[in-house]
């Protein structure tokens, strides 16, 4: 099997398929650290820097409050279309139907109690994160879980996405002339935002925290000054704008009450983030996670009951053109600089409403791959915490949706909801499953509320995605088991190579063989010299190979590089291997083949040189011989590759 080192790096190593993390006593391989003996005695060299490093990594975890700016966005951000999205519906039953606004609400926000409560029990049951994911997988089965992970990966991806293309609309819509750059826009905001959170979610939630109180104290202040009101104190918003109230009605059916409330449904996006970033909090996590759930649900709660009791005062009908948000601060503050430091507000916070995603789905990633079910690298942290390649990855699917979408929002609302309501019902599942293995004091009324939650919400689940289907929601049914299939593959594929490497089985005893190492080379130089220098130590045998052409020049530089050979005379063969075309990798996978036949008890490694230059640029230089020597014998052989990195120094003349 091939082993390849990496430049300045360790050799790749092969992914760990175990099942996962082994648990033993504290003090005993556990990992548990002390800062004393068992004798009192001063702490030593490496418990203290043990505990400088705990203190380094305590700065790049959230505290309660930065957790409610870098978790929360989303959920808070919802203010600006959920209210709208049970006007909408609701016009369509005319101002009666407006009338049922509040009493949907209510039902919205003690939906939202429901899962703030459960979420808070789910927090402390599972402080490693994963929200619906570690839940299901606990309680409902690997299937189930990974439609859950699904569920969730598709939502946070379609968050970004929407919460970027909303702060851009109401950017174009102040600015109009800045509406054909909608996409270009777009993607420079996920830009910024995936460079905030590439330097740790701690960075990004101090960069947050300022927009998520401006927008926090605008709303409340909104709400606070239009309940104080007769009547609204401007209209000029709506003015002139074509009313969308269907004719009166006198009466509402059931079914428009459910539409009206899966739809509104979609401000409670969000509210699973905390549950699923834990590990990202101080400790102690998991309280500090809980602090953030309560402090999301109360914000998030009043907010919504406050603005459609200002619906309702204010008689408010939906109009084209204008949010209904927009028509509210229009009515309570009046069209002054206080209306547009409560749009610029919503504006800024929509754009950044993505950064929830940025704080959760990269935990969640990291799961799966620990599970086996995505590759490994994405559960691997860089500085400050970050899972730099869940990072990334998020932000590429983004900026493809965002392409596709160009910009618009309307393209991409009908997928939003329904996998946030998929993993919303499967938690609370699980949830009461939960409390009735534990059987906890007090857990048949958890166990109602977690089952009448799931009725709720499953309810939602299916009534958007009917409603929806022919918007683009299809593309979510189909899109939710084809993500589960591909968890399924990866998993399967851990499995077989784990199966080869004999994972979890003690291995024979290592024994010594023969050694033989091979080192193509072109001319002389100090880096063949080099070359030879590391094989003579690594190996019991040496030879050194180039590949020659029937070309006459080639045959004169071969016949140069033979004299020059021999006069060096270094004490290792050089051995000519003759091509017929222009290939230099396979003459010397051939070569490496037939050894391995005729010497089957000997060890090969090939040792291929290669210089390495001090600037970046200068890399495209090179000829990448050696790349292509090393995929030739990688492909066609069994044999060890060895790339070995001549470092050249600056050159101060070269500047």
């Amino acid at each position: 099997m091939s082993m390849v080192s990496q430049p300045g790096g360790r050799p790749e190593e092969p992914p760990d398929t175990a099942a996962g993390p082994v648990h033993g006593p504290p003090g005993h391989g556990s990992g548990d650290i002390t800062a004393h003996g068992s004798d009192g005695a001063t702490p030593s060299p490496a418990a203290s820097a043990s505990t400088s490093d705990a203190a380094s990594d305590s700065r790049h975890r959230l505290t309660a409050l930065q957790g409610l700016a870098a978790l929360s966005l989303d959920a808070m951000a919802s203010v600006a279309y959920g209210p709208e999205s049970i006007v909408l519906v609701l016009a369509a039953a005319g101002g009666y139907g407006l009338g049922f606004t509040l009493p949907v609400t209510l039902a919205i926000a003690a939906l939202l109690a429901v899962l703030v409560a459960s979420y808070r029990q789910v927090i402390a049951a599972y402080p490693d994160g994963g929200g619906s994911y570690a839940v299901a997988r606990a309680h409902l089965g690997r299937r189930t879980a990974l439609v859950a992970a699904a569920s969730l990966v598709l939502d946070y991806v379609l968050n970004v996405a929407v919460s970027v293309t909303a702060g851009v609309a109401a950017l174009t819509s102040a600015f109009p002339a800045l509406y054909d750059d909608r996409a270009g826009i777009c993607l420079a905001v996920l830009l910024v935002i995936t460079a905030i959170n590439l330097r740790g979610i701690v960075d990004s939630a101090k960069a947050f925290l300022l927009p998520t109180a401006v927008f926090i104290g605008a709303i409340l202040t909104m709400i606070v000054v239009g309940l104080f009101r007769d009547g609204p104190a401007s209209t000029v918003t709506a003015d002139g704008h074509a009313s969308v109230l269907a004719p009166q009605a006198t009466a509402v059916g059931a079914l428009l009450l459910l539409k009206a409330f899966a739809s509104g449904c979609s401000a409670l996006t969000g509210v699973e983030a905390v549950a699923n970033a834990v590990p990202s909090f101080r400790a102690p996590a998991a309280r500090r996670a809980q602090r953030t759930e309560v402090a999301l649900g109360a914000l998030l709660g009043v907010m919504l009951i406050g603005l459609s009791v200002l619906i309702g005062r204010f008689h408010l009908q939906p109009v084209e053109g204008v949010t209904v948000l927009a028509q509210l601060a229009d009515a309570s503050l009046g069209h002054n600089a206080a209306f547009y430091v409560v749009q610029f507000a919503t504006m800024v916070l929509l754009a950044l409403a993505a950064n929830t995603s940025f704080g959760g789905l990269p935990v969640l990633m990291g799961l799966l791959a620990r599970d086996n079910y995505l590759p490994h690298v994405f559960g691997l942290k860089a500085d400050r915490q970050v899972h730099r390649h869940g990072v990334l990855a998020l932000a590429a699917v983004a900026a493809v949706l965002l392409v596709f979408s160009g910009g618009d929002v309307n393209t991409l609302v009908p997928l939003f909801a329904i996998g946030v309501f998929v993993g919303f019902t499967l938690c609370q599942i699980g949830m009461v499953r939960h409390w009735r293995l534990g059987r906890s004091p007090g857990w048949r009324g958890k166990a109602l509320l977690n089952g009448f939650g799931a009725l709720l919400t499953g309810v939602s689940a299916v009534v958007v995605t009917a409603t929806k289907f022919t918007e683009g929601a299809w593309l979510i049914v189909l899109a939710l088991p084809l993500l589960v299939l591909l968890f399924e593959a990866v998993h399967r594929a851990y499995a077989r190579i784990g199966e080869r490497l004999g994972l979890g089985r003690v291995p024979e005893p290592p024994h010594r063989a023969r050694s033989l190492v091979i080192v193509p080379v072109s001319h002389l130089s100090r880096l063949t010299c080099e070359a030879l220098n590391a094989a003579v130590s690594l190996g019991d045998e040496v030879v050194a190979v180039t590949v020659t052409h029937g070309a006459p020049e080639d045959r004169r530089a071969a016949e140069a590089l033979r004299r020059d050979w021999e006069l060096w005379n270094p004490g290792v063969e050089l051995l000519e291997l003759p091509s017929a075309t222009r290939s230099i990798g396979r003459p010397v996978a051939a070569y490496v083949t037939d050894l391995t036949t005729r010497r089957p008890g000997t060890r090969i490694t090939v040792l291929i040189p290669e210089a390495e230059p001090a600037h970046l640029w200068q890399r495209l230089l090179q000829n990448q011989r050696g790349a292509v020597v090393a995929h030739a014998v990688r492909r066609d052989t069994d044999a060890v590759i060895c790339r070995l990195r001549f470092r050249l120094e600056a050159d101060a003349r070269m500047w």
